[in-house]
C-alpha cells in the first residue's frame, strides 16, 4: 500500500498530446489555477533531480507566475497529516496511513503558496469533495480550472472529470502533472482530452495569455 518508487521518465511534448475534442480556451477573467497535492510525501518517490520532478516543478512555479500577473486565482489543495483510519475511510483499504504530519505533509519549498493563495484541506482524489471549492468558484465569478500537480490519474483526473459534471471547464497541463509512470501519465491524458477536459502544455498555457518567458505582457486577457 506504500507508495511506489517512480523511475525517471520525460514529460510530454506537443507531439505526445491527443487530440481534444472541445476548443474551449483558458480566459484569466474565468480560471482558477488548482495546484494539486504538491506535498512532499507524494513528491518522496521521485528521483530529486530527475525527470518528471524537475520539470513538474519548474512548469507549475511558471504556471503560477503568469497566474499572479494576471489575478487568475491560485488554489492549493493539501491532504492533512495524521489522519485516522476513521477519517481516511476506503482510501485506506487502498493506501494505508496516508500522509505523516510534520514535515510530509508540508507543500514542496520550492512552491509555497504565497499569502494571497487559497489552500485547501483535502481528503479525497477530488479537490472538490468536501472542500468548499465549487461554493469559492462561483463566488469568484469563476467556471474555469485549471489543473497541475501529482497524481495525474488520481487526484488530477478526477477533479477534472468533477469539476466538467459541475460545469466548470477544465484545463489539465499535461507536462505540469507527473504520475507513477509514463503509461499512468499517458493514460489520465488520453481520458481527459476524450472525455472531460481540454489538454495543453505550460507554454500553450502562457503564449494564450501572451506570456511566454521573454515576452511582454500587458496584463489584459
Amino acid at each position: 500500500m506504500a507508495l511506489p518508487r517512480i523511475a525517471p521518465y520525460p514529460l510530454p511534448g506537443w507531439n505526445d498530446l491527443p487530440a481534444n475534442r472541445v476548443d474551449w480556451r483558458p480566459d484569466p477573467r474565468r480560471a482558477v489555477l488548482l495546484v494539486h497535492d504538491m506535498q512532499n510525501h507524494f513528491l518522496a518517490p521521485f528521483g530529486a533531480g530527475d525527470p518528471p520532478l524537475t520539470g513538474l516543478v519548474a512548469n507549475i512555479g511558471l504556471l503560477r507566475d503568469a497566474c499572479a500577473r494576471l489575478g487568475v486565482p491560485v488554489v492549493y489543495s493539501a491532504q492533512p497529516g495524521g489522519q485516522s483510519g476513521e477519517r481516511r475511510g476506503l482510501l485506506q483499504d487502498f493506501w494505508g496511513p496516508g500522509v505523516p504530519g510534520g514535515a510530509g505533509s508540508e507543500i514542496v519549498a520550492d512552491l509555497l503558496p504565497a499569502e494571497r493563495d487559497i489552500l485547501l484541506v483535502k481528503r479525497r482524489y477530488s479537490a472538490f469533495h468536501g472542500t468548499g471549492l465549487a461554493g469559492r468558484m462561483r463566488a469568484m465569478g469563476r467556471d474555469q480550472i485549471i489543473v497541475c500537480g501529482v497524481y495525474a490519474h488520481i487526484g488530477c483526473l478526477l477533479t477534472a472529470c468533477d469539476a466538467f459534471m459541475r460545469d466548470i471547464q477544465p484545463f489539465l497541463v499535461a507536462d505540469a502533472v507527473a504520475d507513477f509512470s509514463p503509461e499512468h501519465h499517458v493514460m489520465a491524458v488520453a481520458y481527459a482530452a476524450d472525455r472531460c477536459a481540454v489538454t495543453t502544455l505550460t507554454d500553450g498555457l502562457l503564449r494564450e495569455w501572451d506570456l511566454l518567458p521573454g515576452a511582454e505582457a500587458d496584463g489584459e486577457a
